[in-house]
């Protein structure tokens, strides 16, 4: 029995490590050509010193140190360079030839399995070495899903900004700005106007975060329950 196991968990093993082989080979040769495909970062994506401090201590706190994934408290299952590979490789713009064919694939594989996929984890890794970070970060605030308004989707904390605001997102005070930040997560959920009270005990959590009176008990504490005031 034992020696059945082990085989089977060998034979796992190869088979995962070939999985995340094909993967890198995969997005180091389609990179540049998927990149080229994804929208540009738009001009009013820039954000105020303040705002990107406060955007990465949310959603990637070690974004400038870590090569596309993290460990880091308060992280969870997403970097930033990682949500940024899943819309680059798999969701925007469609590969030709043989490599749109396992891009296929690879799309429907984390459509089947998001939560455990590693491929995605791979992507992050070959997109922090083809793009700086300041792109990344560019093309995320850009682009960063934000919830259904108005009869169509929000990419983009500009657009959010606008819609939700009605001021462009250089113009938001403290608690404007902490409230897209607190929409990220789950942009239709904790969305104000259709759950204020989710809205506000999220928004409550993230001012708290970030004035440095709690923080992330572990890695995938992205809830930030102990932050209630």
């Amino acid at each position: 029995m034992k020696t059945y196991l082990g085989r089977a968990l060998g034979i796992l093993l190869l088979i995962m490590t070939l999985y995340l082989a094909v993967v890198w080979v995969w997005a180091t040769l389609s990179v540049q050509d998927a990149v080229a495909r994804f929208p540009q970062a738009a001009n009013d994506a820039a954000l105020a010193p303040w705002q990107k401090a406060a955007l990465l201590q949310v959603e990637d706190p070690s974004f400038y140190r870590h090569h596309g994934l993290s460990v880091g408290r308060g992280q969870g299952r997403t970097t930033i360079s990682s949500s940024l590979a899943r819309e680059v490789f798999l969701l925007h713009g469609r590969l030709d030839g043989g490599r749109g064919a396992v891009q296929r694939l690879y799309r429907g594989v984390f459509e089947c399995c998001k939560q455990i996929d590693l491929g995605r984890d791979v992507m992050a890794v070959v997109l922090d070495r083809h793009l700086s970070k300041d792109q990344q970060l560019a093309m995320y605030v850009s682009t960063v899903y934000m919830g259904t308004a108005q009869g169509r989707q929000i990419s983009g904390l500009p657009s959010a900004a606008e819609v939700y605001w009605n001021k462009p997102l250089q113009q938001l005070n403290q608690q404007e700005f902490y409230g897209l930040l607190a929409m990220i997560k789950a942009p239709n959920f904790y969305n104000r106007d259709r759950n204020p009270a989710a809205y506000d005990r999220r928004l409550g959590r993230i001012s708290a975060l970030l004035h440095g009176d709690c923080q992330p008990s572990g890695w995938f504490d992205t809830d930030y329950a102990g932050c209630d005031r």
